[in-house]
């Protein structure tokens, strides 16, 4: 809206320089004694001269008023004098009497002053965060992929902690530590467990007591590869507190402790953890990973074990491969060709065991570490240390990163000292390099052993 000062201060220019002054203030009306004659130009310049002279200084004072009305202390700041008009009668001349409109006053905020809080105009709206669907699905594969590893591992401690447990360490003097983990793993024959339909349709017979049809040591190097060893179950052995023995016979007269004690002796290596199984465990287990595939060279018929299969290659489920594993009449190789049998047995398992199709389905990876739970006996305070060494080894002889050897033998038709039973009888220099090298930590000289 125009100052009404500024329409006033118009009006008053026009009435001084056209002479109408009427209802102006007398001290505003033009000097009559100087009378201008428009027919003298010089006359006329002069007039004009004056009439801009006194606008600008007009315009001055204005300009001051005004400072002063928005200047906070109330006084106007230092302001330049008018600059003298110059003598040009283009640039007196006034082209228009229009004045600028000034700017209204009133209080002015400073470029710094807060906006108005409020919702931002649509032009000036933050948009939404952008959605990145590829970035959440690698996001729930990551999680899904974690509880996928925590589940894998957590099933099989579960049935390690499930387990039964049984006294295995020996008392007395034992053999130092030795680089690595040394287990001992024992297939019983112990039928006390089994009803007599177990008993029948296994084909176990009903001896008394309790041995072992399978004596083997998994060694486990700090570096390098593993080596399943095989101690025949008739090697001739000094027994501590019975003389000299049948190995398994140890099992029977005082236990695993007694056991672990005669193996201990006689291999100078200190075991670090004691595993057990029995039929009726080693059949379910073998039935868990849903059997396991053989070839045989010629017809397998065994009445004692239980077994009449044909040549060829074929799947064996548990009872047939218990019955495989303990057949020993017929076999031209004897107790040695059943240590061979339960080596290569052992082997397809644990292959089986890591199988994708097992380790990848829930329900199968759950039913298998269940079966080995039932079927199992550890010793006691056998830890989780075991059972990682445990899995190493087995994994590496699976896959043939190992070696499945058996104790040096000299004689596997020997006789015992009193000549009343048949025995193998073992190759001491031999063994005794074996498990001198075994108590270094080194495996690297185990494939001369190799049968």
């Amino acid at each position: 809206m125009a100052d009404p000062r500024d329409e006033e201060s118009r009006r008053e220019d026009l009435d001084w320089l056209y002479h109408h002054g009427e209802g102006a203030d007398a001290a505003r009306q033009p000097d009559q004694g100087r009378v201008t004659n428009i027919s003298n130009t010089a006359d006329i310049e002069r007039r004009e001269r004056e009439y801009l002279a006194q606008k600008a200084a007009r315009q001055h004072r204005q300009d001051r008023l005004r400072a002063a009305q928005s200047h906070p202390g109330g006084q106007p700041p230092p302001h330049p004098p008018p600059r003298p008009l110059a003598d040009s009668r283009a640039s007196q001349t006034p082209k228009s009497y229009s004045r600028p409109h000034p700017a209204p006053a009133g209080p002015r905020f400073p470029p710094s002053a807060p906006a108005a809080a409020g919702p931002l105009p649509p032009s000036v709206r933050v948009p939404p965060k952008r959605r990145h669907p590829v970035r959440r699905t690698l996001v729930a594969l990551l999680v899904l992929l974690l509880c996928w590893a925590v589940y894998i591992v957590a099933v099989p401690i579960k049935a390690w902690s499930d387990m039964p447990q049984v006294d295995w360490a020996p008392a007395g003097t034992r053999p130092g530590n030795q680089p690595g983990t040394a287990i001992l793993l024992v297939g019983s024959d112990s039928r006390s467990d089994l009803t007599q339909a177990q008993k029948d349709e296994l084909g176990t017979g009903d001896a008394d007591g309790g041995r072992t049809d399978t004596i083997m040591i998994l060694y486990v190097p700090p570096s390098g590869k593993s080596v399943l060893i095989s101690v025949p179950r008739d090697s001739y052995v000094n027994i501590p507190g019975y003389g000299k023995d049948k190995i398994n016979a140890a099992f029977s007269y005082g236990g695993p402790q007694l056991l672990v004690q005669t193996v201990e002796n006689y291999s100078g290596l200190r075991i670090d953890g004691y595993m057990e199984i029995g039929f009726d465990g080693f059949a379910n287990v073998v039935d868990a990973v849903n059997g396991i595939n053989v070839c045989l060279d010629a017809p397998m018929d065994d009445e004692k074990a239980n077994i009449n299969l044909p040549a060829g290659c074929q799947t064996l489920n548990g009872d047939n491969a218990l019955g495989y594993v303990r057949h020993r009449y017929g076999d031209p190789e004897g107790d040695l060709g059943r240590a061979k049998r339960q080596r290569e047995v052992v082997s397809k398992v644990a292959a089986k065991l890591k199988k994708p199709s097992t380790v990848l389905n829930p329900v199968r990876w759950w039913n298998v570490n269940k079966a080995l739970s039932g079927s199992f006996t550890r010793g006691k305070d056998t830890g989780p240390g075991v059972l990682i060494a445990t899995v190493r080894g087995m994994l590496s002889v699976s896959s043939g990163g190992g070696y499945t050897v058996q104790v040096p033998v000299a004689d596997p038709a020997g006789w015992s000292d009193d000549g009343t039973q048949s025995v193998v009888l073992l190759d001491t220099a031999k063994s005794e390099a074996m498990f001198g090298s075994l108590e270094k930590g080194d495996t690297s000289t185990m494939g001369q052993y190799t049968s």
